[in-house]
């Protein structure tokens, strides 16, 4: 065997390792986060109001799906849906931006971030959210409301246009109609944008923000 042979030989047998060590880390933290999502899901509390497991495995894929970096999400609670984010974000190299005014909740949420390994990509703001909101900058991929009904419209409205062309607005409790009417009306009448409810109930508003043909 030349001195070539045995270079390519030893590069070769480094890369299939280099392979197998991430394959093994990215399964390693995968399943981190899903034991962390089984344990909320299992010991489920009413005052928590998590979304379904339906609709997280829904928001994952979506997230993946359109490669978002930046995710914003109105209403932390205990983590349970920004884990679901996180599990697609580990793979498109994004973050989370939380909100969240209750401290127990937001202490919930710091513990079960830091038992899945993901409170490197997540930046939980305590407050409240209607005024918090006024400091972010950047362009949104993924906005996601779960938190007040009654100020719904008003997230919407002040943060839809920070959504990029492509980008998404997701929306929890579609189902109580009647509390988040305003909102519904809003997503479904603006011609630059395109709504559907899915998941359990079809509780979860999914609107995408259209990107717009330039007029030759």
């Amino acid at each position: 065997m030349t001195i070539l042979n045995r270079a390519t030989s030893r590069l070769k047998k480094r890369t299939n390792n280099l392979h197998t060590n991430s394959s093994s880390n990215t399964s390693s933290q995968e399943n981190k986060i899903k034991q962390i999502l089984e344990s909320i899901d299992g010991n489920r509390q009413e005052k928590m109001h998590n979304v379904p497991m339906e609709d997280g495995k829904l928001i994952c894929i979506l997230t993946e799906s359109i490669k978002a970096k930046n995710v914003v999400e109105i209403g932390t609670s205990n983590g349970y849906s920004g884990l679901w984010f996180c599990l697609a974000l580990r793979n498109t190299g994004g973050r989370l931006i939380t909100y969240e005014s209750n401290q127990q909740k937001i202490a919930l949420a710091r513990e079960n971030f830091k038992e899945a390994g993901v409170d490197n990509m997540v930046t939980i703001v305590e407050g409240d959210a209607h005024k918090k909101t006024a400091n972010i900058k950047d362009a949104i991929d993924v906005l996601f409301i779960d938190a007040d009904k009654e100020g719904y419209i008003n997230y919407f409205n002040k943060l839809s246009p920070l959504v990029r062309p492509g980008g998404l607005i997701l929306a929890h409790n579609m189902d109580m109609r009647q509390r988040v009417q305003n909102y519904i009306e809003a997503v479904t009448n603006d011609p630059a944008l395109e709504t559907t409810f899915q998941g359990q109930n079809q509780g979860l508003g999914i609107t995408l923000k259209k990107r717009m043909n330039k007029q030759t």
